[in-house]
């Protein structure tokens, strides 16, 4: 039987809060729903998730990916060298500004977005895309399932 996940996950606060103040997920929140997303794992793995401003965001989202403007979350799945043994299977960047105004525009509580971007940049990590519509329709399926069994709504539904 194979060991169970072990997630070493490294938080990093970049962003004290966000305007007007709106809470930031606790260290124990991310934790669950970043175990979630990665439930399929065993053994030991490490992610790191940096929560930042829109600045940072920016700045990162121009030099990786050629996009203008702060993104609600980017993820860099760490490429791991022939012959290296490594538990990192990357990091994640959220704004947590840009999270804060998508869950206000999309009618969502502020922790259902936060969980939803938890669990789709922890699916990036793993390989998951969503490039084209049958890889979209798949990592949204998973998602969704994911989510439920946090208790959250379907991110994709038109509720």
């Amino acid at each position: 039987m194979a060991p169970a996940l072990a997630l070493d996950l490294d938080v990093q606060w970049a962003v004290a809060s966000v305007p007007a103040p709106v809470p930031l997920p606790d260290e124990g929140r991310l934790r669950q729903w970043a175990c979630a997303a990665l439930q399929e794992l065993s053994g030991p793995v490490e992610v790191t998730v940096r929560i930042v401003d829109e600045d940072e965001s920016a700045q990162l989202n121009f030099t990786y990916r050629g996009r203008a403007g702060a993104t609600n979350i980017l993820s860099f799945p760490f490429e791991v060298p022939a012959g290296i043994d490594s538990a990192l299977l990357g990091d994640l960047v959220i704004c947590a500004p840009v999270v804060a105004r998508e869950a206000e525009v999309q009618h969502k509580t502020l922790f259902s977005h936060w969980a939803h971007m938890v669990v789709h940049g922890c699916l990036h990590l793993q390989g998951y895309d969503h490039q084209t519509d049958v890889e979209a329709e798949a990592m949204e399926a998973l998602e969704a399932r994911i989510l439920a069994t946090l208790g959250f709504e379907n991110p994709y539904s038109d509720n």
